[in-house]
């Protein structure tokens, strides 16, 4: 097993590295080169910046089992099929069951921002999804 994580805006980046170390389990970082992430018990793979760059790159290189620390519902979609594990930044574990509504989701929200409409961004990370995300991977292990 190894855990991937796309981290291009990935807010646990600290917490996911920590924990794959507790564990011996290594850990691969992917950014491009506009998000250069560098941590001690990580290996920092660094794509050219691009759309999608490191997607790609990432998808290419999970295998069955890994576990992908993952925001995309289409990259998400990708590491399923790939037999991998994506998770979210709350610890939400992406399924075959849940996909599907996910990527939906998706498009409506893109349907609307194309109509001219707007949607609420997130709201500022805490420290209860921190604890949630930190709880769903060791779970994961």
């Amino acid at each position: 097993m190894t855990i991937l994580i796309d981290a291009d805006g990935c807010p646990v980046v600290d917490i996911t590295v920590r924990i794959a170390v507790k564990h011996k389990i290594d850990c691969i970082i992917l950014c491009d080169t506009a998000h250069f992430l560098e941590k001690p018990g990580a290996k920092t793979i660094t794509v050219s910046k691009g759309a999608d760059s490191v997607d790609f790159a990432l998808v290419n290189m999970v295998k069955p089992g890994d576990i992908v620390v993952i925001q995309d519902y289409g990259l998400a979609a990708m590491c399923l099929a790939r037999r991998a594990v994506p998770i979210n930044q709350n610890g939400m574990v992406y399924t075959n069951s849940n996909i599907d509504a996910l990527l939906n989701e998706r498009h409506t929200s893109k349907k609307i921002r194309m109509a001219g409409g707007r949607l609420k961004g997130p709201s500022k990370r805490t420290a209860e999804q921190d604890a949630a995300f930190e709880h769903k991977l060791r779970e994961l292990i």
